[in-house]
């Protein structure tokens, strides 16, 4: 049997004749940009969150770009961000010229909260929280922090969309909350597409601005901006994957929960999660001593798997500038040489399933 990775074209086989009615809709209305779907979703995903704003963008990237652009961080600020993460999450940073300083994992893969306070420094502006792999971080605590230094806190949802911690649901805890709707998130888009999300109506009307060029009227220009702006298309399909996301949700718990019981193999060590949390399985990461022979065991037998992230990024040639050498971070390193991701996606076949935890469970160490 052969199963990749992730297959978009099931997700989108689901509710076919929906998604191919909101993008003919959308192009026989001959209004492509900033239209009625565009603010149809914003409202749509505001509401779903609980929370008062969301302005549509680009991509995931420019909402962690623009969130701290609106919070005017920049040049000799610095930002704690996890080191376990996608290098997004710290482009957010750099490009406002301000620096990342990395804390290492906790056991759930997030941000440790017990070791934030220690980098906080008269230089520090903000938090940046990554919710990983579809699991909250210890936001009760990280909220408390961020109080008592006054600290920004900012979140990047890009792949917990709907993920609770203590009855609120990421995006909502912090000043801001940054979401990616790339085709592989849990509500994903068809092409790039992002949003962020806050209750502060100031941000709300300066991101408004700050994509679409720094103009809230043609021509006249309050801001330097740029040009992130969602197209109707993209918010269309959305609105059809919003209506439909509990039952998607589910279906991601359900296979994340038969892989969890069915697993049973010492040489493979499943996800924790943390209670009072609830994870939306973006990803299935497992952690193994030997990964390449793991990972080359599965490939032969049918099952493509990836690897979440196989170079952290404070020892990326990207952040070199920043003198971080192998074992600052061991933590974030030692994830990087262990974690795989497993196959989990929308449309997943009993049979496909029951195959994965089979070879899985007649796996042997060398």
């Amino acid at each position: 049997m052969e199963i990749s990775f992730n297959r978009l074209d099931r997700g989108y086989k689901k509710y076919k004749s929906e998604y191919d009615n909101a993008v003919i809709d959308t192009l026989e209305s001959g209004h492509y940009i900033l239209g009625s779907r565009v603010k149809k979703f914003e409202v749509e995903f505001s509401d779903y969150l609980d929370i008062k704003y969301c302005v549509a963008l680009n991509s995931g990237l420019d909402a962690l770009i623009l969130a701290f652009r609106a919070l005017g961080i920049g040049h000799g600020d610095e930002v704690i961000v996890p080191a376990n993460t996608y290098i997004a999450s710290v482009i957010g940073i750099t490009e406002n010229g301000a620096t990342p300083i990395f804390v290492e994992p906790d056991e759930y893969y997030n941000i440790d909260a017990n070791k934030i306070e220690e980098k906080i420094t008269d230089k520090t502006r903000a938090i940046l929280v990554v919710h990983l792999f579809g699991q909250a971080a210890e936001m009760s605590k990280i909220k408390d922090i961020s109080i008592k230094h006054n600290l920004f806190l900012v979140e990047d949802c890009a792949q917990s969309h709907g993920a609770i911690s203590n009855e609120f649901v990421t995006g909502t805890w912090g000043d801001i909350g940054c979401f990616s709707f790339y085709p592989t998130k849990n509500l994903g888009a068809f092409g790039d597409a992002g949003a962020i999300v806050t209750n502060n109506e100031k941000i709300f009307e300066k991101i408004k601005m700050m994509r679409n060029y720094g103009s809230r009227i043609k021509y006249q220009h309050e801001i330097v901006g740029i040009n992130s702006r969602m197209d109707e298309i993209q918010a269309a399909l959305l609105s059809v994957k919003l209506k439909h996301y509990k039952d998607l949700r589910t279906e991601r718990e359900d296979i994340a929960l038969k892989f969890l019981e069915g697993i049973n193999n010492s040489a493979i060590e499943l996800p924790k999660i943390r209670e009072g949390l609830e994870h939306v399985w973006h990803l299935f990461v497992v952690r193994t001593n030997e990964r390449n022979h793991f990972q080359n065991y599965l490939q032969d037998n049918g099952i493509s798997t990836q690897v979440h992230y196989p170079i952290p990024i404070h020892l990326s040639e990207a952040y070199a500038y920043l003198g971080h050498m192998v074992g600052s971070y061991p933590i974030a390193e030692y994830y990087s040489e262990h974690m795989i991701s497993l196959p989990l996606y929308e449309g997943m076949a009993e049979d496909e399933i029951q195959y994965v935890i089979d070879v899985i469970n007649q796996y042997k160490e060398t």
